[in-house]
């Protein structure tokens, strides 16, 4: 290298230890052969080079073989050669090359960004306008509805990237993880997504992990981004898919397993010779539902069936290059797994999940005398589907002159998959045997479903063929149990209306009488032709966004900027009262619930409104009903909170088991947060819950002993003794004030590191950041 580019590197490198990278810098560090991470940034370049150079350090410094996953969060450490590393215990500082937001939690991580006062994003960046488009009518109606209703938030949006340097997918261009796998995941990238599904790019061969806004700003604002280095989960899959089971099937199975916390703190990697009988879309598919199992993300190494994905969607040149760094893109040969399941793919039967919890897990075969026993409603309403691989299915009814007896509706994934079916003939079929195609969003996966056919109250079962069914999670109804299948049985059980119904076995009635038996889907693994990339839905960001104005009106009931939060005292918190002790299931639904509540995401003050409504109080087994400490009438979560606020009074929640599982969504923390809260105690967390609260400030805290849960009443009083002595892996006090006067103490442990330590002190991890600003400049 000449004195010069030992110069320029010192520069950038004196740039990055500094704390804040003002300004994206891969173009000068890439390797010499320049393939561009996407075609919406050509100049943004795949650096495989410094990737191998990484893997190397640290496989010398460890001297043991390496897993996939290993190889690229290692991979992208800040400081390879100094970084601790151990599997579930160590923070690792990474650079990842790109983040991702959908626009209901790009609003406050934009507005998080903005606080910052750093002038253009560090690393490349988009926002996905998928999460506020209701399902009612069908696309096109839905699509302009949206638009006219949420047009003060996209233009936010719009100009917000324009500024800072984001590109912007427009409403209608598709679901944020569908775009990804089109076009930004690729072997070996390390992707931030402020979604908890982003780990569908790991059908790509990418480390995708779902985060809080916060963290985004962090990675935008190009500070290294901390995560607990992973514990590494292996799946070895044997055998080949047949039949009527689908890639679906396999998690659906591991989820059975594992249950919705048996992957916390661990990533998924899939290995073994049956992964190449799976699809790069079926590996997607996997990958995007270990969200829930707890995992960080889940993986598939890089094989022939992704070169072919990525020449269909136009990236034949990263295909090439991912050959020449192939050794880096699967797993050592030797290396050692936490834990290892195996799964023989040619015996795996197609699964059903559910209800109320996506690891209940039931042979297809079983759930209709299942469903009867539990009382469960075996009538199907309504199957709905996020995928269009199912044409083959309803082509069979309608030659026997069926249709649905069940409503459907099809979700396309992306403008680019919309097109596609509608070109090649696929959509017209499915509306055909009853389908409604929607708007190219997420729609009722996440809520956002405008549902007309049933009361709220009214018991009844959908089948869907997403990820997350949750209580109320689809339709806001309580009394609906939603079960979670593979798109092509959820075609099946709406052409024949009901659970009792195995299509491996069983007979329908054509429309002349005679049984006829439907048989196993078969379908292409890609379209035949190019796909149709439909229309165009993309905003570039401009060179210069400086002059761009970004408009956040004071009287907005949609956007708010934000206030920093208060910086910690100094003090042990003493006294809190507990707001509410939660019974049971808190997801992130329950501590922030969407659906209607999706259009306050840009107002911190607004959505605090539905601050854990669902949250069962322990006291009196009802949600949104809790005793106020101070005047001793019952009221709903949130009124109760803000009058605590009001009278200067803090507060905890105590928790149960995996607590906030689900959903990223980090209004989660940041409403406790904005009403007073101070310590959330639970028996465990779920992760980006649990990072979410330690960037707000908050002390995510949880029981030495979970026994303990038991010892705290909502009408005590707590205090967290020896805040002055915070220390990592050091345990605090819990004094326990009861109303007769006595009182006990109990341990509680932390996962906090320093950097997050000084979060909790600065008052939030954006107040910290900004106090490293000062101090650089």
């Amino acid at each position: 290298a000449s004195p010069f580019s030992l110069l320029i590197l010192s520069f950038f490198q004196h740039a990055l230890n500094s704390g804040v990278r003002r300004y994206h810098v891969a173009p000068v560090l890439c390797q010499r052969a320049k393939v561009a991470m996407s075609h919406f940034e050509p100049n943004e370049y795949i650096n495989y080079e410094k990737l191998e150079k990484n893997i190397n350090i640290v496989r010398k410094r460890l001297d043991r073989p390496l897993t996939l996953s290993e190889k690229i969060v290692y991979g992208h450490l800040d400081d390879p050669a100094k970084q601790e590393i151990e599997r579930g215990k160590t923070y690792l500082r990474l650079r990842p090359d790109r983040v991702a937001m959908q626009d209901a939690t790009a609003q406050m991580a934009m507005l998080q960004f903005i606080s910052s006062g750093l002038p253009k994003v560090a690393v490349p960046s988009t926002i996905h306008c998928d999460h506020l488009i209701e399902a009612q009518s069908g696309g096109e109606k839905d699509l302009q509805r949206a638009k006219d209703i949420n047009q003060e938030v996209y233009n936010f949006l719009s100009t917000a990237g324009a500024k800072y340097g984001v590109g912007f997918w427009k409403p209608g261009s598709g679901i944020i993880h569908q775009i990804i796998l089109e076009n930004y995941s690729y072997p070996g990238v390390m992707l931030i997504g402020t979604d908890s599904h982003t780990p569908n790019g790991g059908g790509l061969g990418g480390i995708c992990i779902g985060v809080g806004g916060a963290d985004a700003v962090d990675v935008m604002a190009g500070i290294p981004w901390e995560l607990k280095c992973p514990k590494v989960i292996g799946v070895k899959l044997s055998g080949k898919l047949s039949g009527w089971t689908s890639p679906k099937d396999v998690i659906l199975k591991v989820a059975g397993i594992l249950t919705v916390k048996g992957g916390t703190g661990a990533i998924i990697e899939y290995h073994g010779p049956g992964v190449d009988s799976i699809s790069c879309t079926g590996m997607a598919t996997i990958c995007n539902m270990g969200a829930e199992i707890g995992a960080t993300t889940s993986i598939f190494p890089y094989n022939e069936r992704m070169k072919k994905y990525l020449g269909k969607t136009g990236r034949a040149d990263i295909a090439a290059l991912a050959d020449e760094f192939k050794q880096h893109l699967v797993p050592d040969s030797g290396c050692q797994y936490d834990q290892v399941i195996e799964i023989n793919l040619s015996e795996l039967k197609p699964h059903i999940n559910g209800p109320f919890t996506p690891d209940l897990a039931h042979p297809v075969s079983d759930i209709g005398a299942v469903a009867e026993k539990e009382g469960w409603p075996v009538d199907i309403r309504v199957g709905l589907i996020g995928s269009c691989t199912n044409s083959t299915v309803a082509k069979q009814a309608l030659a026997h002159g069926l249709k649905c007896k069940s409503k459907f509706t099809i979700t396309p994934g992306s403008e680019q998959i919309r097109a596609t079916i509608e070109r090649d003939g696929y959509a017209k079929i499915l509306r055909e045997v009853g389908g409604l195609v929607l708007a190219n969003a997420c729609g009722p996966c996440i809520g956002q479903w405008d549902r007309k056919d049933i009361k709220k109250g009214e018991k009844n079962t959908i089948v869907t063929s997403y990820n997350r069914n949750f209580t109320g999670r689809n339709d806001a109804n309580p009394e609906t149990h939603a079960f979670v299948t593979s798109p092509e049985i959820v075609t099946a059980l709406s052409i024949a209306g009901t659970l009792k119904f195995n299509p491996e076995t069983d007979y329908l009635t054509a429309a002349d009488g005679k049984k006829f038996k439907l048989e196993a889907p078969d379908a292409d693994e890609l379209p035949k032709l190019e796909f149709d990339p439909g229309q165009d839905t993309y905003q570039y960001p401009p060179k210069d966004g400086s002059g761009q104005h970004v408009d956040v009106s004071p009287t907005s009931q949609r956007l708010q900027l934000l206030e920093p939060f208060d910086k910690w005292d100094g003090k042990d918190l003493e006294d809190m009262l507990i707001l509410i002790k939660v019974k049971g299931k808190c997801t992130t639904d329950h501590i922030s619930a969407a659906g209607p509540w999706l259009k306050f995401r840009g107002h911190l003050d607004n959505i605090s409104n539905n601050l854990l409504i669902g949250a069962i109080n322990i006291e009196n087994g009802k949600a949104n009903s809790v005793r106020n400490a101070l005047t001793q009438e019952f009221g709903p979560v949130p009124d109760t909170a803000r009058y605590y606020k009001k009278m200067g009074v803090k507060w905890a929640v105590i928790g149960d088991e995996n607590y906030g599982e689900g959903s990223s969504r980090e209004h989660a923390a940041l409403e406790p947060r904005h009403l007073g809260g101070r310590v959330i105690i639970t028996k465990s967390f779920a992760r980006i819950h649990e990072t979410n609260l330690k960037k707000q400030g908050l002390l995510p805290l949880t029981f030495a002993d979970p026994a303990d849960y038991n010892k705290i009443h909502p009408v005590d009083k707590l205090s967290i003794v020896g805040l002055k002595d915070f220390a990592p892996g050091k345990p605090l006090k819990c004094i326990i004030k009861h109303p007769n006067g006595s009182q006990e103490t109990i341990m509680l442990n932390h996962t906090f590191n320093e950097s997050q330590i000084e979060w909790f002190q600065a008052g939030s991890a954006l107040n910290r950041m900004k106090e490293l600003q000062q101090k650089s400049s």
